[in-house]
């Protein structure tokens, strides 16, 4: 026996347990064949836990059994009818599986017409107040879990609505009790004013975060969903420590400098708008050349703002500098995520040397007491006490030995083949004076 739920995010297929919950299955089944499921919104959606629906009204408050829906339709007076019908004393089948489908407790041990679908696993606190009848079929799970990723506020409702658009009953083996037939619509009916009233975004309703923005808005908003992700990207890999960690703002770049151009020029230049913190040109290791561009440190973010609007395309040393806002964050204090460990411990702590070089930044170096320091000690002397061994110092004379024999005989046939030819050289010169 099955029932398929058509919703806004997709169809859900239920398979019922007639045998060991037979009066839920008998109540929504019935509930299904009078469409009164119909437009119902989900009006509490609590991540990885359940989805609640099956309220007209959306509230939680509302809903009724179908033999309420029958005393109502005969008595014609709402205050006297049975809204509600009691829960069984037991129910064996217990909410241990992800996408089972139960009957919701009215907070009374009553049942009416609300039910949710479980989106965890081993939810034992709903065991004993609320009834499991069906479950879901594993095909429509890919619907459980959009229903799951939905936006919700603090009460569990979605910002836009999920709703059961229409109920199919694919098996029906129970009979209709007496007054059901004139509850069955001809076809699916029209939401209902009241219903209407629920709507927060329509469930069909085209969501567009840029509408009203200009060209150059979305644009700048899609280069801040790349920067964000590109930063989420470096956190995961362990590159940075934080994906919302910032560059500093008082510091700047400077760049296109001349190569004659020292730090002390630079901060002396600079030193007008401000206290400077430090300030260098950025050498090249080898060489100790200038590689033409620098960072300036200032005290406070005004004077570096000051000193980026009117020192961009300078002239110095007949070279016009270009001057931005630094976008490095390699002078943040942070250690490598604990993943990038063996056992949970950090073999290899690192540290960030706060205290400023006259030449420059310093770089990350690893901790001189830590325990990465110590095992590439004792590897270090571990290969100094192998390198001393006589045995293999023999080894690399002999190395050395055929290596230098190696030469001395390529040597000479180098010579062997010299001297071949400058005699054929001669033979034929003395050819070419006979023949004249």
């Amino acid at each position: 026996m099955a029932v398929l739920l058509e919703t806004s995010l997709g169809d859900i297929a239920i398979d019922l347990y007639p045998d060991e919950a037979p009066k839920e299955c008998l109540n929504f089944i019935k509930l299904c064949k009078i469409k009164y499921y119909n437009y119902c919104a989900f009006h509490r959606v609590l991540k990885n836990f359940i989805a609640q629906t099956g309220d007209p009204t959306a509230t939680g408050r509302g809903g009724e059994s179908v033999w309420g829906k029958i005393d109502q339709f005969k008595s014609k007076n709402k205050e006297n009818t049975l809204r509600y019908y009691p829960k069984p004393e037991t129910n064996r089948l217990k909410h241990k599986k992800y996408g089972l489908i139960s009957m919701t407790n009215n907070g009374g041990d009553m049942h009416g017409s609300q039910f949710f679908l479980t989106l965890g696993e081993n939810l034992d606190s709903l065991d004993g107040r609320h009834s499991v009848f069906g479950e879901i079929a594993e095909e429509s799970y890919d619907v459980l879990r959009s229903i799951n990723d939905a936006y919700c506020d603090d009460n569990g409702r979605p910002y836009q609505d999920i709703r059961i658009r229409h109920t199919i009953i694919l098996d029906d083996p129970f009979e209709d009790m007496p007054g059901l037939d004139r509850l069955i619509p001809e076809k699916s009916p029209e939401p209902t004013e009241e219903q209407l009233k629920t709507v927060r975004i329509a469930d069909d309703e085209a969501l567009n975060d840029n509408e009203g923005m200009t060209v150059e808005e979305v644009e700048q908003l899609q280069r801040q969903k790349v920067a964000k992700a590109q930063a989420t990207i470096l956190e995961m890999v362990g590159d940075i420590a934080d994906a919302d960690m910032a560059p500093p703002e008082n510091v700047l770049f400077v760049c296109q400098l001349n190569a004659i151009t020292t730090a002390e020029d630079l901060e002396l230049i600079f030193s007008r708008f401000g206290k400077i913190v430090s300030c260098h040109i950025v050498l090249d290791w080898k060489t100790q050349d200038s590689l033409q561009y620098g960072f300036v440190e200032f005290e406070n973010t005004k004077d570096a703002e000051e000193a980026y609007f009117k020192m961009d395309n300078v002239l110095i040393d007949d070279r016009r500098i270009h001057v931005n806002f630094c976008q490095s964050v390699s002078k943040a204090n942070y250690f490598f995520p604990k993943r990038y460990s063996k056992g949970g411990k950090e073999t290899d702590k690192l540290e960030l040397k706060d205290k400023k070089k006259k030449d420059g930044y310093e770089m990350v170096f690893d901790d001189d007491n830590g325990p990465g320091y110590k095992a590439k000690q004792r590897s270090r002397d571990e290969f100094r006490r192998r390198s001393r061994s006589p045995r293999r110092d023999r080894d690399r004379r002999d190395d050395r030995d055929r290596h230098r024999d190696r030469e001395r005989s390529r040597d000479k046939g180098r010579e062997r083949h010299r001297d071949r030819d400058r005699r054929d050289k001669d033979r034929s010169r003395d050819r070419d004076r006979d023949r004249r």
